[in-house]
């Protein structure tokens, strides 16, 4: 038996645990933004503007992948492997660089545009190993995501009493590992072969069908509020660590507990879409995370531990959705230009993030938790966009002959 056979068994295992290693990059500074704080100087703006280049760096990956085509060209196994390594040295250099903010915000910018060539890859490569059950397989696979931005907090926690840089090596390490596991096991079978050409427009183009335009929609929404949430977690413990006047060292280990809740929010999910379909779950979640947003700031005077218990329910929720939109959009993109489609979509989405991280962590200072409401739009208008959308998996088999894709009424 070869050594592809013995990695291409449980591929779905393969592709998660290559995906947590690789998206420890993404917060890997965050989960150090203490320590930055008391031996660098950094403020709460410093930390934000190092979350934003590192976004502003995934956009613009994501647009270069879509329009020169590469997402349907080449391998997406080999582009994953030379991201994971191509970002851990990067990520590495940071720790020579952290002083220098121009130089740190450079790196920060080119740590997301390797992860450009993770985050969406291995959703293709999630598409082409297990075509069946989508939203189950890649709320695995967005679940490790989650898993990989809360990381750097445990890595801090569990390093506490060492140089700040441990943290940071840590990340580049997890991520050469990813790399390594997926140029092993390859590209799966289910997918069409790659094209000669593309074009952004190509990638734009499924924007054009209502299908896929409300279920992009929704995402846009999610994403607004998500990554802002991550941002915020740290700030939103601390305030209530030190209401119950306990060692700060809490913060990462609590700020990691509410985002890797995360995990168990997309496994659930996924295993709920199975049944009741995709459109059902991401509607509930968005719902549930949009509400959380709602009444957080009105509760300042509740019990710190009914605070944090209400952070760990939204970090439950806040992405229980987004392996659903990405599997709803599978299935209404183009299927020979899925990779570009899906690198435009998660394009306009991260750059949706890029204002929700400056709001929240410009007005951090001046409004403290009442900063959340800026984040509430998202799922206003996601949840807005998205009601027109039939789901087509919770209809009765008579009902859904002729409705294999979601569809939105009146289509």
């Amino acid at each position: 038996m070869n050594n592809n056979t013995i990695w291409q068994r449980h591929p779905l295992v393969i592709i998660v645990l290559a995906q947590l290693c690789g998206t420890s990059l993404w917060f890997s500074v965050n989960g150090v933004g203490l320590s930055l704080s008391h031996d660098l100087g950094f403020s709460e703006v410093d930390l934000g503007r190092l979350t934003l280049a590192v976004q502003a760096g995934f956009i613009c990956g994501t647009l270069l992948i879509a329009a020169t085509g590469l997402a349907d060209r080449f391998r997406a196994s080999r582009i994953f492997a030379v991201s994971c390594l191509a970002g851990a040295l990067i990520n590495a250099g940071f720790v020579l660089a952290a002083a220098q903010i121009p130089l740190a915000l450079f790196l920060r910018f080119a740590t997301g545009l390797c992860l450009a060539g993770i985050y969406p890859l291995g959703m293709k490569l999630v598409i082409g190993w297990t075509p069946k059950h989508t939203g189950a397989a890649l709320s695995w696979l967005v679940g490790m995501l989650t898993l990989g931005t809360a990381l750097p907090h445990l890595l801090r926690g569990s390093t506490l009493g060492m140089p700040w840089e441990w943290p940071l090596l840590g990340a580049s390490l997890l991520a050469l590992l990813g790399g390594a596991m997926i140029h092993a096991l390859g590209d799966g079978p289910h997918l069409p072969p790659p094209a000669g050409k593309a074009s952004l427009a190509e990638g734009l183009s499924a924007l054009g069908q209502s299908r896929f335009r409300a279920v992009a929609g929704g995402y846009f929404g999610h994403c607004w509020e998500l990554y802002a949430f991550w941002m915020l977690t740290p700030f939103l413990v601390m305030r209530e660590v030190e209401r119950l006047a306990a060692p700060t060292g809490l913060v990462s280990w609590l700020s990691f507990g509410v985002i890797a809740l995360g995990l168990a929010g997309c496994v659930g999910g996924g295993m709920l879409s199975r049944r009741l379909g995709s459109l059902w779950v991401a509607r509930r979640a968005l719902t549930a995370s949009g509400a959380i947003c709602l009444v957080y700031p009105l509760l300042p005077w509740a019990p710190p531990g009914l605070l944090l218990a209400l952070l760990a329910i939204w970090g439950l929720t806040v992405i229980a959705d987004s392996p659903q939109f990405s599997a709803l959009a599978a299935a209404t993109a183009p299927r020979e230009r899925i990779g570009s489609t899906l690198a435009v979509m998660n394009a306009v989405g991260f750059a949706l993030t890029i204002p929700a991280i400056a709001l929240t962590t410009t007005l951090w200072s001046l409004q403290g938790t009442w900063v959340v409401w800026w984040l509430l739009p998202g799922p206003v208008i996601g949840l807005w966009v998205l009601r027109g959308l039939v789901n087509v998996e919770a209809l009765p088999p008579a009902a859904r002959e002729g409705h294999s894709r979601p569809r939105i009424i009146g289509d």
